[in-house]
């Protein structure tokens, strides 16, 4: 009989030492562990704010591409649930089809819900944290604070007024912004900030005193009110078009910014169409940026976009809020993940050749980590092109990647891509399996009585 093997345990340093010539990926073993490198065959961890502080790339953002199926959301999921170790909060701004939900649910949160039959309202021109917070500035603090809000106010109306056909002027803007400052009070000597929303906007420019037309420098009551008809009649259309009620209306519900995840789903809001869904995302977009810039120093936290090209389709002024957020990432502390199906989504926000095009592509360059799940070889070759893909990074992508799921290249900055499996626990894939719908409902057994047990 032989004698059985002698076994030994060590610390990966020490067994690093007995097989010194093992090929690493190169990237540092901080963050959520996403799976493995397939060509080196070590685990893959991912954290962008670490690799920007390591000078591993230029900013924290990602873009995420892949035809459905490819598993896009488990892996973001995966991610944004292995990163709340690390203090890493998320928001998810914006969740089309509700697949964030069952991780919230999971984790004890609920998920803020939106759309047909439900009493949820959100203010577009909630002032979150700021009016609690308004107190302990002083006056250079709030004067900061306010040219930041205001600023994202008047690109929000003038992006929701754009979706319904109408291009904001400069004029209109600066009326905009007159009608803000006077309606949140801080003309008075900045003693306070009055709660308002978009019907007492609309009331403003419908109906203008003496004060507002003079100050907006108009020759009389008329002349304002034949200028800003197209602003005014586009904000009563969102009062009173298929998004009634949802974000015209003071917001009644608080989000618990210690908990570790929040999503806004909008399943329930795809029935009132596309365009619905699409103010729905600009003025979540605007919403959660408004609420999260206040977070305590030192805070991260993740926001996701989800299916952003939706919100870019509304014209100019959505495409420039998205790369506002994108280019203040690193100032305000934040990873911005913007998960799209294929590299001609942001070509689809406007006419060729146009300013929005233009300016969503670049978009691209703002993410300086793109994951590219599978694709088909047209779609591929984009991404050859966008990204700079060498021969063998672009047959990852239509051959190596399509053969499972899970399965991505993972480009940061200008670096060699990694082929990376993600590996998910039983419970994951129970959260993030897109695919429930579409599997029968397993039968109830049969009762004692040889029924239904229905």
């Amino acid at each position: 009989m032989e004698a059985p093997l002698t076994t030994y345990r060590a610390a990966t340093t020490e067994i690093g030492g007995l097989f010194p010539l093992l090929a690493a990926n190169g990237m540092p073993a901080v963050g959520a562990r996403i799976g493995y490198d397939t060509l080196a065959g070590g685990a893959f961890y991912c954290h962008p704010v670490e690799w920007v502080l390591r000078k591993l790339c230029t900013n924290p953002n990602m873009v995420v591409f892949g035809e459905p199926g490819r598993g896009k959301t488990s892996v973001v999921g995966a991610l944004l649930l292995r990163m709340m170790p690390f203090g890493v909060k998320t928001l998810v701004s914006g969740d089309v089809k509700g697949e964030y939900s069952p991780l919230l649910r999971e984790l004890g949160v609920t998920p803020i819900e939106l759309g047909r039959g439900l009493r949820t309202r959100l203010n577009a021109l909630d002032l979150g944290p700021l009016t609690a917070r308004w107190a302990g500035f002083g006056v250079a603090r709030q004067r900061e604070e306010i040219a930041g809000v205001i600023g994202r106010w008047v690109m929000l109306l003038a992006a929701l007024a754009e979706a319904a056909g109408y291009r904001a002027t400069v004029t209109d803007e600066m009326v905009l912004s007159t009608v803000l400052r006077t309606l949140l009070g801080v003309t008075d000597g900045y003693s306070g900030l009055r709660p308002i929303t978009i019907p007492q906007v609309h009331h403003e420019l419908a109906h203008p005193d003496q004060r507002l037309w003079r100050e907006a420098r108009f020759a009389s009551a008329r002349q304002f009110l034949d200028h800003c008809r197209g602003i005014t009649d586009t904000l009563s259309n969102l009062i009173t078009g298929p998004l009634a009620g949802l974000f015209d209306a003071d917001t009644n519900f608080d989000l618990d910014w210690d908990a570790p995840i929040q999503s806004m789903d909008l399943e329930r809001l795809r029935s009132r169409g596309d365009q619905a869904v699409a103010v729905a995302l600009t003025c979540l977009g605007s919403w959660s940026s408004m609420a999260t810039d206040l977070q305590a120093d030192g805070d991260l936290r993740i926001v996701v976009r989800d299916e952003v090209w939706r919100q870019m389709r509304l014209g100019l002024r959505a495409v420039q809020s998205v790369d506002a957020d994108l280019r203040l990432s690193r100032k305000d502390r934040k990873i911005q993940i913007l998960v799209m199906h294929k590299p001609s989504d942001p070509l689809t926000v406007g006419a060729a050749g146009s300013q929005e095009v233009t300016i969503a592509k670049d978009l691209l360059a703002l993410c300086s980590t793109r994951v590219l799940f599978g694709q088909s070889t047209r779609v591929a070759s984009e991404l050859t092109e966008d990204f700079a893909l060498n021969e063998k990074e672009d047959a990852a992508t239509t051959g190596w990647a399509m053969e499972r799921p899970g399965r991505a290249l993972w480009k940061v900055e200008n670096r060699p891509g990694y082929k990376v499996q993600a590996v998910l626990s039983s419970i994951e894939r129970r959260l993030f399996d897109t695919n429930a719908q579409l599997r029968p409902t397993p039968a109830r057994p049969p009762s004692a009585d040889g029924g239904t047990g229905r």
